[in-house]
């Protein structure tokens, strides 16, 4: 029978307890597995290689996003890592200009050192795609809608152009979920996550996945996972799988809220830049529309010069001055000296990520609380 997602969420990947009959998947809190003689094991050895709970929430990841093959770690990061762990010395990855700054560090603090190199390159432009998949290049990395400034690319459109050239494609969809985005229908070879976010949905766990089709790669990737060794651990699967039951009633009312929230900053006198695929002003709001079942909820916005943003933030009293996003309760944060810290300013001021910007994680609340709550920390902010 096949499901509908908001039935996958809660039925999918291995459903319930067959020995019990649980109608949730028990936390296997053990590290080691008794076995009945040499070579012979009842399918789990060591909760690094293997955990039953681990497993139930990677076949579920995996039925989400319409993969075969679902990986869990002990953060996204750490998801990140194990994917750029495939390529080798001399490789090369073309990466969206405004991706996650801890995304930006590993590649350029950690992964250059062993001679994996990037460009950044404005992936929403497929010439300028095109141009940079020179030889030694065999990936592109790119997240839709990209973190902060809310970029969308044409997952198609760039998977058909690397594919032509013997690329593969990697596309980070923390921002939208399976709920909303899946692309691997799309062309993209490998998906990432940060379950931390949406996917966990309640700031209360830390975690990160892979998500392929391709046997060969995944092979590598569980070898990869194995011997790295950031795997999520029992308790916290568990706590993943509750989060995900619940994920299509709170992306609903999140992207809902988003919504209200984007189109009211574009009207407010004190905005002067709002970026949110969902509005009709986007410039990537077509191909939001064609490739998602919506448009998320995040998002950025700049305020005028005769505003201080410090003042901004500490005018807040409902939505929280916080790292992180996705969760139930509506968060807020400076990327240009939180979340993307670790990009070099020149690089930053380039693309946009200004001392001025502003990204808004908007929560389930009530929007209504959620606006007024903007509006008075707009109206002490003023200079």
């Amino acid at each position: 029978m096949a499901l509908n997602i908001n039935s996958l969420l809660i039925h999918g990947g291995i459903d319930g307890d067959e020995t019990t009959g649980a109608v949730n998947v028990p936390i296997y809190q053990t590290s080691t597995y008794k076995q009945d003689g040499l070579g012979e094991d009842r399918g789990w050895e060591y909760s690094r290689t293997g955990n039953p709970t681990r497993a139930a929430l990677e076949k579920l990841i995996a039925d989400l996003e319409n993969g075969k093959y679902g990986l869990a770690f002990a953060s996204g990061l750490a998801a990140i890592s194990t994917v750029l762990s495939l390529f080798e010395s001399g490789d090369k990855l073309v990466v969206s200009d405004n991706i996650y700054g801890g995304t930006f560090r590993i590649l350029d603090n950690v992964f250059k050192n062993f001679n994996i190199t990037y460009e950044i390159v404005n992936t929403s432009d497929i010439e300028a795609v095109k141009a940079a998949l020179t030889d030694e290049v065999k990936a592109v990395y790119i997240e839709t809608p990209a973190n902060p400034l809310l970029t969308i690319t044409d997952i198609k459109a760039v998977s058909d152009v690397a594919h032509e050239k013997g690329k593969k494609v990697i596309v980070d969809n923390t921002f939208l979920t399976p709920y909303l985005q899946r692309p691997l229908n799309l062309g993209a070879d490998i998906v990432v996550h940060s379950g931390t976010k949406y996917l966990g949905g309640h700031s209360d766990v830390v975690s990160g996945f892979i998500i392929v089709n391709d046997k060969e790669t995944a092979d590598r990737l569980y070898y990869l996972q194995n011997a790295i060794g950031g795997v999520l651990g029992p308790f916290d699967s568990f706590l993943m799988i509750r989060g995900i039951k619940t994920l299509g009633v709170r992306m609903d009312r999140h992207v809902e809220n988003a919504l209200k929230v984007a189109k009211h900053l574009e009207s407010h006198s004190a905005v002067t830049k709002v970026y949110y695929p969902g509005l009709l002003s986007s410039p990537g709001y077509e191909v939001n529309k064609k490739q998602t079942d919506g448009p998320g909820a995040m998002i950025s916005f700049e305020l005028g010069d005769e505003y201080d943003v410090k003042k901004f933030f500490k005018g807040l009293k409902l939505v929280t001055l916080a790292e992180s996003l996705g969760g139930v309760e509506s968060l807020v944060c400076h990327p240009a000296s939180m979340t993307h810290a670790a990009i070099p300013k020149e690089i930053r001021d380039e693309v946009g990520i200004t001392e001025g910007l502003i990204r808004l994680s908007v929560g389930i609340e009530n929007v209504n609380d959620i606006i007024e709550d903007i509006d008075s920390a707009i109206a002490f902010a003023k200079r």
